[in-house]
């Protein structure tokens, strides 16, 4: 029997009464405030007009935005979209409409990487965040979290050269072992833990708990590193914040003075050392401390769980930041859907 426009409209009444985050999705954010960045950065002359007329930009865009929901491949995209109708309705691509295939969704993705993209998409809904009244408020949390790559089986000698920055020549006399070789990803421990790949270190305000800027750095990378830099991206972006949150690890004398220098409140959980315990004064402190600091922990949460953002597949630092960037804007368009949706509860 064939499927006619009336039984496809009845399927999607019944998946928006089962919540389908991609409804959400296309009813509170307008899609189109992207096209201008993305249309100018990946702006290429075309030799004439024969052949096929290429996709929607801001459509594939959407695709990047179900693949790292859902944590698909590309070929898994190409699959789901061709065989799912609520992700065709999120694209606005016709039931029998030609679909983007995974070929199409790399090269694109590769693009945005390349040219940096993704980072100017996250500051441009970052303005829109401030003009809908989501400006940053309460003070700031800093933190990191670790984004794993698939592990490199390299010999000692072959990881003591890639420390040293150098490229081991056993990767150069094969070419396609070489494109299957991450010389940028370091292996770092914590606890008893051993992880392999990268760290997005977050910046977030208090009240709304958006990650209003990011760093991606090697996962070896300690915590504290790249505090100042997030926090003076932060103010350029916003303005000065009233305190700042971080838990023990960001703990150091020279943090503190240079909060100190620029007027903002030091929320910084104090830690024990060898021989010195914390006292139990130092112990509530910290409890005061982590009920606002804590919240940075929602944010990890939701990535690491709905966004599966604790591993990615990609090779190279490049590809990596462009991925974890796209994984902060993700959990902030989800975020501004849960406030909007929250703040229309109350004045209903």
């Amino acid at each position: 029997m064939q499927i006619g426009f009336f039984d496809v409209n009845k399927r999607l009444e019944r998946l928006d009464k089962l919540n389908d985050p991609l409804k959400v999705l296309l009813n509170l954010i307008d899609f189109e405030i992207f096209r201008e960045e993305i249309e100018k950065g990946l702006e290429k002359e075309r030799k004439d007009n024969s052949g096929r007329k290429p996709f929607d930009k801001v459509m594939l865009f959407k695709g990047l935005i179900i693949k790292r929901l859902y944590d698909l491949s590309n070929d898994e995209l190409e699959f789901q979209i061709t065989d799912r109708t609520t992700f065709r309705r999120f694209l606005g691509i016709d039931e029998n409409a030609m679909s983007p295939d995974a070929n199409t969704f790399w090269l694109f993705s590769d693009e945005l990487s390349k040219n940096g993209i993704i980072d100017k998409l996250f500051a441009k809904f970052d303005e829109f965040l401030n003009n809908k009244g989501y400006t940053a408020q309460g003070g700031t949390m800093i933190d990191a979290s670790f984004v794993e790559v698939p592990k490199q089986r390299n010999t000692k000698e072959e990881n003591k050269e890639i420390k040293e920055g150098k490229i081991p020549q056993s990767f150069t006399k094969n070419v396609h072992r070489f494109a299957q070789k991450d010389t940028d990803a370091r292996w770092t421990k914590k606890g008893d833990v051993n992880y392999y790949g990268y760290k997005n270190h977050v910046n977030a305000d208090v009240k709304y708990k958006f990650v209003r800027n990011y760093e991606v750095t090697s996962a070896e990378v300690h915590d504290s590193q790249p505090f100042i830099s997030l926090l003076m991206e932060y103010i350029n972006r916003n303005s000065f914040p009233c305190a700042a949150w971080a838990d023990s690890a960001y703990m150091s004398d020279d943090l503190l003075k240079f909060l100190a220098s620029k007027g903002i409140q030091a929320n910084v959980n104090e830690r024990a050392y060898r021989n010195k315990p914390l006292t139990e004064e130092q112990k509530a402190d910290n409890r005061i401390k982590s009920r606002t600091r804590a919240r940075v922990e929602h944010i990890f949460g939701f990535m690491e769980n709905t966004l599966s953002a604790g591993m990615i597949r990609t090779i190279g630092i490049i590809r990596a930041k462009s991925q974890v960037a796209l994984i902060n804007l993700t959990y902030n368009l989800f975020r501004f859907c849960q406030l909007e949706k929250a703040k229309s509860l109350v004045m209903a």
